[in-house]
């Protein structure tokens, strides 16, 4: 089976511009992205729109290609990267390049899940647990995952699922093992390519969830548990504390 690593990447952010070159330790968030996965992956590309972004990738060796501004999604951007790269590939693995403590266990275990031949599309997932696991569960912000028992996904929300019936929410996470969604997606190359000419459909449009529309559609989408917590790289404060882990050798 042959897999590539697609690796989405825009200068703009709202909240942090330029983040995929922002200084990490000796190296920049992009790279660190780019140098775990060259060791999962017989190729790896970063698909920008910016480049700034490119050029940076040049210079530490990495390959880059570009791609069109108005693309809505990192998944989109894939799809137009995969059509520029060319080749035949089975998988195509999208990592987030905001994600730098993406491991290659992580990366291993989602490839491994298209080992099942029913299997369109692959992600992975993570227990809550710990003192935050409560607040986590109910905050909207932190995606949730029910599967079935052949670990494939059966829906994403925001809201906590499953509800617990006649259990106090504050005490749900003591009673049901919840899984939070870990935003690394892989598709087999002719569903990728196919997902992106899709509509959006209601339950997308209700949570703001594009996978939801894959389900919708009829897709199987593998789900993966890790136990690898990273920390993503949305505004200056992550950046921050991803500093102070690396210092602290945590991470």
């Amino acid at each position: 089976m042959r897999t590539i690593a697609i690796i989405p990447a825009r200068y703009a952010s709202t909240r942090f511009p330029a983040k995929p070159l922002a200084m990490l330790g000796d190296r920049m968030v992009i790279e660190w992205v780019y140098r775990t996965a060259e060791r999962v992956f017989e190729r790896v590309v970063v698909a920008t729109d910016d480049v700034r972004i490119a050029d940076a990738v040049a210079r530490f060796g990495g390959e880059a290609v570009m791609t069109s501004s108005e693309h809505r999604c990192g998944t989109e951007r894939c799809a137009e990267a995969l059509e520029k790269i060319g080749g035949e590939w089975d998988v195509v693995v999208n990592i987030q390049g905001d994600e730098p403590f993406t491991t290659e266990e992580q990366l291993r275990t989602i490839v491994a899940l298209f080992d099942t031949p029913t299997t369109d599309i692959a992600t992975l997932a993570t227990p809550l647990r710990g003192d935050s696991a409560t607040a986590d569960l109910h905050n909207p912000n932190v995606v949730k995952v029910a599967i079935s028992q052949r670990s494939t996904a059966l829906y994403f929300s925001r809201s906590p699922i499953p509800h617990l019936r006649g259990i106090a929410p504050e005490e749900w996470t003591k009673h049901h093992t919840y899984l939070r969604h870990v935003g690394i997606y892989a598709f087999r190359s002719e569903v990728l390519r196919t997902v992106v000419t899709l509509e959006p459909t209601p339950l997308e449009c209700a949570e703001s969830l594009e996978q939801l529309r894959w389900l919708e559609m009829g897709y199987t989408i593998g789900v993966g548990i890790t136990e690898d917590v990273g920390i993503g790289i949305d505004t200056p404060e992550d950046l921050r504390r991803a500093e102070a882990l690396i210092a602290n050798r945590e991470l």
